[in-house]
């Protein structure tokens, strides 16, 4: 890899983490902004353990005016399939 291959950076992250809950197949979503990574992976963690639910933790990134999502922690996929 050549670190010279980078084209933009940006400092202000925003999150996105979705609590699985399998008892009623549903998730709840919140996105989080002004933290850094490891206070949001902190309280991921957190909250998944106190509500019993499974977490996914994605950054929020913009490439060519298309938003997507990139995972960083927890359940990859659906955990309902």
């Amino acid at each position: 890899m050549d670190p010279r291959d980078t084209a933009w950076e940006h400092d202000d992250a925003t999150y996105r983490a979705y609590f699985w809950d399998r008892s009623r197949a549903a998730s709840d979503e919140y996105e989080v902004t002004g933290a850094d990574v490891e206070e949001v992976l902190a309280w991921s963690r957190a909250r998944a353990e106190q509500t019993g639910s499974a977490y996914t933790l994605y950054v929020r990134v913009t490439d060519g005016g298309e938003t997507g999502l990139v995972r960083l922690s927890g359940v990859a996929g659906d955990p309902f399939a």
